[in-house]
């Protein structure tokens, strides 16, 4: 910018330079006296010009002069501003760089001093819940206390009473001597009940030795016994063989007695209903007694059966039985 302003204050003046001198080299003498004017008269004429110009061109170049020199003040003038404004810049940008260092160690500081005001937090909400848990513990204690309060003053009223203890602290030192004298005798009880304990495994131990010998020796006497025994026990076998023999055919006999008997009662009760009589050839012939009343059974029940189909019909004949065929 200040390179393009000087050239542009140069560029000026060189404008303006010319255009003086050309205006004051371009002076013409009148047309008349030209004509009358002798060379010398001419040589001089041109001098004066020329001393003119130089005049002219003097104080050109001396105001030309004092114009650079002010060009140069200004321009110094102006690097001075550019250098203080580059200085500026400078101290603008490190003014922002540690502004923004500042801003972010605000931040930080910001996030940390958050970080210890929500730790607090918890700190104070943990020492609350310590506090509250220490008043329920003191509410503990003082309602213990008040609970105990009642053996204190009992053990004040002891002390009122008896002549043996002067002071409360006398009862609870033979109270824990006695507490210590009962603990020493619970130790020596289960010191003791270990030794019992180990006399009784051991003589369990011989007991279960000297049983396993006795229970041999009973095994080997049951041994014997048991052969005995099946020797009386199969001599008894037959005794009781021949025996059950005899009496299972005198049984035998009896129910093949009894058997016929009732066969041939129930044939006669079936020839009575049906009102026929016993042929002859059928007397003795169980067998065939048998199935003859085995098949008037058989008839019999389907009868009653379709006689129970048709409940609601005309009661049957009484004679409805009749038709039955003995074979």
């Amino acid at each position: 910018t200040e390179y393009k302003f000087i050239v542009q204050m140069a560029t000026a003046l060189e404008d303006y330079f010319k255009t003086t001198f050309e205006n004051r080299l371009m002076v013409k003498m009148p047309e008349q006296e030209a004509d009358h004017l002798t060379p010398a008269t001419r040589l001089l004429e041109k001098k004066r010009e020329m001393a003119e110009v130089e005049q002219a061109l003097a104080a050109q170049k001396e105001e030309f002069q004092m114009k650079m020199e002010t060009l140069q003040q200004r321009r110094d003038e102006l690097q001075r501003k550019e250098q203080k404004l580059k200085e500026s810049l400078l101290k603008f940008d490190k003014f922002l760089k540690e502004n923004d260092l500042k801003r972010a160690r605000a931040l930080k500081k910001a996030k940390n001093e958050q970080d210890l005001c929500r730790q607090k937090d918890r700190e104070i909400e943990k020492l609350v819940q310590e506090i509250e848990e220490l008043n329920a513990t003191g509410r503990k204690q003082k309602s213990k206390l008040k609970k105990y309060t009642i053996y204190r003053q009992f053990l004040e009223k002891v002390v009122e009473q008896s002549d043996e203890f002067d002071e409360t602290q006398e009862i609870i030192s033979r109270y824990e001597t006695l507490k210590q004298t009962r603990e020493d005798l619970l130790d020596r009880e289960h010191r003791n009940q270990d030794s019992i304990e180990t006399e009784r495994t051991d003589l369990i131990k011989f007991t279960e030795l000297r049983t396993n010998e006795i229970l041999g020796y009973n095994n080997e006497l049951a041994n014997l016994q048991t052969i005995l025994e099946e020797v009386q026990s199969e001599t008894v076998k037959w005794e009781s063989e021949w025996a059950r023999i005899q009496t299972t055919a005198a049984k035998k006999t009896l129910l093949l007695g009894q058997i016929k008997m009732a066969t041939h009662n129930l044939l006669t009760l079936m020839y009575k209903h049906l009102q026929k009589k016993m042929p002859p050839s059928e007397a003795g012939q169980t067998l065939l007694q048998l199935e003859k009343v085995q098949t008037f059974i058989k008839d019999l029940t389907e009868i009653t059966n379709e006689i129970k189909r048709h409940e609601g019909a005309a009661v049957p004949n009484p004679h409805l039985l009749g038709p039955v065929l003995i074979t």
